[in-house]
């Protein structure tokens, strides 16, 4: 796919292109074409080594080393396929956003001449500075050992710019101590626990299940300002948020551009971000008008928590780098303007077996549906009897300045009958 085409090309080649075309392209040749999913690697590994990793990813079974410079040439030779030069550990430090360092594939030999490389020691393994990122106070600076792990869980990826494209390899991010220093970690701990706890509940139910996962699908909101009044805006440009200024006249009360149509310019850019995202095997499903004008959405489908949240940060990157060549602007700020709905993310939360069963399903009579009431009494117990963790993983200075006026309550106001407030504040 070329991704480096300006405003007009872009929408004179999607207004004259056959629809039909570009339908058949996106359900076989385009949907995760820069994504090396698990029947591409199985083609491009022995049996046993596919069966090794295997084990990994669906049991949970640790992760053989000797199987590591396999799939690193399986990698390599896919990566450089797909015009790769680099390669990341891409991760997701406690910034809010990811990050990554690129290696070249290529080192010099003698004679001034250079190979193409990539071990699985580098496939496993890498000791980014970590000293600049925060570390939840597990550490002092000087302690600024990191280390980047692997994720066999979540698929490598490429991502392609103007100029050429990166291999990008999911991982965790850990101290040296072993301390969690990245969002992943925790959350895979947590699927882990998620797993154990529920097969044993189903057994009861007399369901085979060999793994249970948690499922997400998060909607992702955001606004579009043209380039020309963004950049009449300091505020805006160094803070995302209006700082300054009169409100509106007319807040979101323009009920006719909720799911009202979508203007051809923003339709255009809309479309070259889901045909990214279906590049990168992201399934994008919802695309709409939201209420405050100049707000609209984008949501996948539901898929495991630890693809989802992969995805999620993908999704703003896309958007936000897309919007440039449109002479837009998108906004992810939670609450970009005063007085209207903010930049939200609603996180549909399920959980699933492996054979296909939603547990939080409640089917066609939920009063005869004991699994469905079991797992549903737990999950209200669980966020019971855990509301402090629960709230401490969301809140922050951000996300509590988007909560209230025209979104979800305040959450000073959040009280549990029977409980003192002050636990809530």
């Amino acid at each position: 796919m070329n991704h480096d085409f300006d405003v007009v090309s872009a929408a004179r080649n999607w207004r004259f292109k056959d629809v039909r075309q570009v339908s058949s392209d996106i359900a076989g040749k385009v949907f995760a074409s820069d994504v090396l999913d698990m029947d591409e690697l199985r083609e491009l590994v022995s049996k046993p080594v596919w069966k090794s990793l295997q084990a990994t990813i669906e049991k949970g079974a640790p992760l053989d080393p000797s199987i590591a410079d396999t799939i690193a040439l399986a990698m390599k030779k896919w990566a450089l396929e797909k015009g790769a030069t680099h390669y990341t550990h891409w991760f997701h430090p406690l910034t809010g956003y990811t990050a990554e360092k690129h290696d070249s594939f290529f080192v010099p030999i003698s004679e001034g001449k250079v190979i193409a490389s990539f071990s699985g020691k580098e496939l496993i393994q890498a000791e980014p500075d970590a000293s600049s990122f925060p570390s939840g106070g597990l550490r002092a600076t000087f302690e600024a050992r990191g280390y980047t792990a692997w994720d066999p869980t979540s698929p490598a990826f490429i991502m392609r710019h103007s100029n050429g494209a990166t291999l990008c390899i999911p991982t965790a991010f850990a101290s040296w101590t072993g301390e969690a220093l990245d969002l992943k970690t925790p959350l895979l701990r947590s699927i882990e626990a998620l797993n154990k706890s529920a097969q044993r509940a189903l057994k009861y139910f007399g369901v085979e299940a060999n793994k249970v996962s948690s499922t997400l699908g998060a909607e992702q909101e955001y606004f579009l300002i043209d380039e020309e009044f963004y950049f009449r805006r300091p505020d805006l440009v160094m803070t995302g948020r209006t700082l300054f200024g009169a409100k509106p006249p007319r807040g979101q009360e323009l009920e006719d551009h909720y799911f009202g149509s979508i203007p051809d310019r923003v339709l255009s850019f809309m479309t070259d971000v889901e045909n990214q995202l279906y590049a990168l095997g992201i399934p994008v499903k919802t695309r709409h008008n939201e209420v405050a004008p100049g707000q609209y959405e984008i949501a996948p489908i539901f898929e495991p928590s630890n693809i989802a949240a992969d995805h999620q940060q993908l999704i703003m990157q896309v958007l936000k780098n897309t919007a440039r060549r449109y002479g837009l602007v998108a906004l992810l700020h939670e609450k970009p303007f005063a007085g209207i709905n903010g930049s939200g993310k609603h996180c549909n939360w399920s959980m699933s077996t492996d054979t296909g069963i939603n547990l939080l399903e409640p089917g066609d009579t939920p009063h005869e549906n004991l699994q469905f009431l079991f797992f549903c009494a737990a999950v209200i117990k669980a966020v019971d009897l855990h509301q402090d963790l629960l709230r401490i993983s969301v809140a922050s200075a951000s996300n509590d300045h988007r909560s209230g006026r025209q979104r979800s309550p305040p959450s000073h106001h959040v009280h549990l009958p029977g409980r003192p407030a002050h636990r809530y504040l």
